[in-house]
């Protein structure tokens, strides 16, 4: 018995206007932004790669994101179908209010476009989580560019935000930044 076959579609077909959640930037560079595919996992794993201080996890993780975590990641993309935006996380089991954002990557295509936020309300307007109304993530202390993002975005949402200590630098190896655990809630999905 034979499994019937998916049918194909590159991504470049995928990033159509038609298909994208939302299309950001201006007329001379359009971005789509759309939840990722399996097509989608190598162009991620590039562009973390060029996103230093970013830890760069393997071209599997990166698979696995768009393909087991698609509803909870965003990916954007330009007119050719190159990925220069990816936000992946996911709704945590033991707290299904709480939605743990784990990346945030611009390539440098499409900064200054306020891509990272648009992803982040992207995935964050979506049915799926309607139920949330927490957003956590993991800051360095001199990850500046997160530490303004996540304060945007706690204004925007009208919500608090509150950071701690998560992970210290002895947990992870001694040889990392500490991690703070950063948390914006509760906010309305509706008003995202």
């Amino acid at each position: 018995m034979s499994t019937p076959t998916q049918p194909f579609t590159p991504s470049a077909d995928l990033a159509r206007p038609t298909v994208a959640d939302a299309v950001v930037g201006h007329s001379e560079m359009p971005l789509f932004i759309r939840k990722p595919n399996a097509d989608d996992g190598w162009g991620v794993y590039e562009l973390i790669k060029a996103c230093p201080p970013l830890d760069v996890n393997s071209a599997y993780a990166y698979l696995l994101l768009a393909t087991q975590f698609r509803d909870t990641c965003a990916v954007a993309t330009n007119e050719e179908g190159e990925v220069v935006g990816f936000v992946s996380g996911y709704v945590k089991d033991n707290a299904p209010d709480t939605y743990f954002l784990w990346q945030v990557a611009v390539g440098e295509k499409a900064r200054g476009t306020g891509l990272a936020r648009r992803l982040v309300e992207a995935i964050m307007s979506r049915p799926e989580l309607e139920d949330v109304h927490h957003l956590e993530t993991t800051i360095t202390p001199d990850n500046l560019a997160s530490w303004g993002l996540f304060r945007r975005l706690a204004a925007r949402w009208h919500a608090p935000l509150n950071s701690r200590e998560y992970f210290s630098t002895e947990q992870l190896g001694g040889e990392h930044d500490p991690e703070n655990l950063v948390r914006i809630g509760p906010f309305q999905t509706d008003r995202i």
